[in-house]
């Protein structure tokens, strides 16, 4: 039993060993480089005291 575990666990390391730096390499947002986005609510009121909720999308 103890050898199956081993096995699997050194055939597990080695598949993730050779696919992370397929992942490293590459341009634009994909995985790692995702750009994060959210909305944000800016109260003001107008000149006649109304008021106004303006909703702005802030990405980084």
């Amino acid at each position: 039993m103890r050898k199956i575990v081993l096995s699997a666990a050194i055939a597990t390391v080695a598949a993730l060993s050779f696919a992370a730096p397929s992942q490293a390499g590459g341009y634009g947002y994909n995985g790692y480089h995702q750009q994060y986005c959210f909305i944000k609510k800016m109260k003001s009121y107008d000149y006649y005291g109304n008021l106004v909720i303006k909703k702005i999308r802030i990405c980084k």
